[in-house]
């Protein structure tokens, strides 16, 4: 299954979140392999600052209990600075549509 998102940063923070991401931590990793997730790319259009998800996961129900993960709350802690978040800290999230795909 395919997944598309778009999430929005604050202005200034583009070099930050490459960084935060380059530098991702080994257990975040694992949880988002755990939890039936490959393929993740982040695209990063810089006129609207306007972050787009790709993902490839096993089950959306698997995939949904990662967010109550001790880990994925503590990267939500740490990335709220930087990017649009809701209360709890997770990022807003808008799925995409999946209209098309091509092997």
């Amino acid at each position: 299954m395919i997944k598309g998102f778009k999430m929005k940063l604050y202005e200034g923070q583009e070099a930050e979140y490459e960084r935060r991401h380059n530098l991702l931590w080994p257990e975040m990793k694992d949880m988002i392999h755990q939890h039936g997730g490959r393929n993740y790319t982040i695209f990063l259009d810089r006129e609207t600052l306007t972050l787009f998800g790709y993902i490839e996961i096993q089950d959306e129900e698997l995939w949904a209990r990662g967010a109550d993960t001790a880990i994925n709350r503590k990267w939500w802690d740490y990335m709220a600075d930087i990017m649009e978040t809701n209360p709890d800290n997770s990022p807003v999230c808008v799925d995409l549509e999946h209209v098309f795909h091509l092997d």
